[in-house]
């Protein structure tokens, strides 16, 4: 058997590792936590092994999967172009920054400095995942641009959009957000006009978050009630306590939902 491909589900090092035929179709998967290899056809078996040898350490075994959800069901058969699982945080950013982004230095030194705010943000999700929480990045939204991250975890589904703190004082209002001297800029408005458009995709509540990475300080104003702020060194500790309202399944299947490229850009 040739030309299996192994891809990850969720941020590198968690999840599970997929293989796939080259046409897209799952022919098994090895989840990294249970050390478990699911493979569906015993015929494949030393295919699916010479390809996921590079990956296994330890004990771990093999066999048959368990009986699939209907969310399992539908991820088993997504196509790597419509998952959107293994984005990195900043992966538009990333890719244009390699192929030389547009503009002069001032705006790749910006571009740069969001990314790493990304980045940072990224990180600590990261912390997050390996405790029944799910993230991905860069969603496609029509209309509005790249929603930075989503997050589903048992307390809920969050639209984060992430804003660099530049080590300035941010103040955050109803409807616009300062950093030191620079511009207010729309971005409450904007991440609530995101999670709404994430609420009607997924059919959830989600809650709209702002994540100010490296400022020197944090104001909010006592108005803004229903616009989560966060900071990468609380993020984690703010999101854990959160009284739970989603149970393993449910998150597994908002994820799956929102992982597919189509639940957010429709084909024609």
């Amino acid at each position: 058997m040739h030309g299996l491909k192994v891809l990850p589900s969720g941020r590198p090092g968690r999840g599970r590792l997929y293989v796939s035929l080259p046409d897209g179709r799952t022919v098994a998967w090895y989840d990294r936590l249970a050390k478990r290899i699911s493979i569906l056809s015993d015929d494949r078996c030393d295919a699916v092994l010479a390809a996921l040898r590079p990956y296994l350490s330890g004990d771990w075994t093999i066999g048959p999967p368990p009986v699939p959800t209907p969310a399992e069901l539908r991820r088993l058969y997504l196509p790597p172009d419509r998952d959107l699982a293994p984005n990195r945080p900043g992966e538009t950013l990333l890719g244009e920054l390699a192929h030389g982004a547009p503009g002069g230095s001032r705006t790749r030194h910006r571009m740069r400095r969001r990314l790493l705010a990304l980045q940072r943000t990224g990180a600590e999700l990261d912390l997050l995942e390996a405790t029944d929480w799910r993230a991905v990045h860069d969603v496609p939204l029509p209309g509005l641009g790249l929603l930075d991250h989503l997050l589903i975890g048992p307390p809920g589904v969050f639209a984060l959009r992430t804003v660099p703190g530049r080590r300035q004082r941010a103040q955050v209002g109803d409807l616009l957000l300062t950093v030191g001297r620079a511009d207010p800029g729309p971005d409450p408005r904007w991440i609530r006009r995101a999670a709404a458009r994430a609420a009607r995709a997924l059919a959830s509540t989600v809650t709209p978050a702002l994540t100010l990475t490296d400022a020197s300080r944090v104001d909010v104003a006592p108005t803004l009630r229903d616009v989560l702020v966060l900071q990468p060194p609380t993020l984690t500790t703010t999101l854990r306590a959160i009284p739970p309202t989603l149970k393993p399944p449910d998150v597994e299947a908002l994820f799956t939902l929102a992982r597919t490229r189509t639940t957010w850009t429709p084909e024609p």
